[in-house]
């Protein structure tokens, strides 16, 4: 290997190992060969960990079937753009990412690359539980609005939900005390969540509560209605349970 190929080849290991997205080369056979640490940091996973079991099962139960078409699709040569899937963390997180992956037919490899958009994902969901949780709801305004947030939107939305979460049944959460925790007018705060999320901060909170509600049902640790609607911050489980059959179309009764 000449010096000019050696140095060509350092420079591409250099950004595989600091690139913030997630980089992998995956087999045919469905086993990650190679990943790079944001893949680690994503999952929580050692790179051993993530190498030792098939890729499928570190998706989310619910995203396995389509994965593995599409998987099969990469097999065939046909590549794979723009794929939103859901994998589980080792702490038992949901993680979203948009995958974009190459199949190398003569290798029976596979380079992807991955972008982690939880958050954006987190945000769209937040943006159509306010939509239904306000008095002005219309179908038609939720399908055709695309939501799209800046970086500096989601970092302070970002800290609004942290605030949110933070307090969450500990104490009544109003407007004032938001205000205060995050050094601004209670007539900026107010201005901001209606310019970005369009409704009333107290609709956004209440469609964070509501997703800190889903959490808890997923988790499999809460046993009863009141159970869920403790942690989400709701005093009666019966207003509770109105509003989550308004937001997700199902009894709350049915997923515990």
């Amino acid at each position: 290997m000449s010096k000019q190929d050696a140095d060509y080849f350092f420079d591409l290991e250099y950004f595989f190992e600091l690139s913030p997205d997630l980089l992998c080369i995956a087999g045919f056979d469905g086993y990650f060969k190679k990943i790079n640490p944001a893949v680690s940091k994503t999952l929580g996973y050692t790179p051993e960990e993530l190498m030792a079991k098939p890729i499928n099962s570190f998706v989310h139960p619910q995203d396995q079937k389509l994965t593995a078409s599409k998987r099969d699709l990469i097999r065939k040569s046909v590549p794979l753009l723009h794929f939103d899937n859901r994998y589980i963390t080792k702490k038992g997180d949901v993680v979203w990412l948009t995958w974009t992956s190459m199949p190398i037919e003569s290798e029976q490899v596979v380079f992807a690359i991955a972008k982690n958009i939880t958050y954006r994902k987190k945000l769209e969901e937040y943006h159509r539980i306010s939509a239904l949780l306000s008095p002005h709801y219309k179908k038609e305004n939720i399908e055709n609005t695309d939501p799209v947030y800046s970086p500096a939107d989601q970092v302070w939305l970002g800290e609004f939900e942290t605030l949110v979460r933070k307090l969450t049944g500990k104490i009544d959460i109003n407007i004032r005390r938001l205000s205060d925790e995050l050094a601004v007018s209670e007539r900026q705060l107010f201005r901001r969540i209606k310019s970005m999320m369009g409704v009333t901060p107290n609709q956004y909170v209440r469609a964070i509560r509501l997703r800190m509600a889903m959490e808890a049902i997923e988790s499999g640790k809460c046993r009863t209605i009141s159970e869920v609607a403790h942690i989400a911050g709701f005093d009666t489980p019966t207003y509770f349970s109105k509003l989550f059959k308004e937001v997700y179309g199902v009894e709350v009764t049915t997923l515990i």
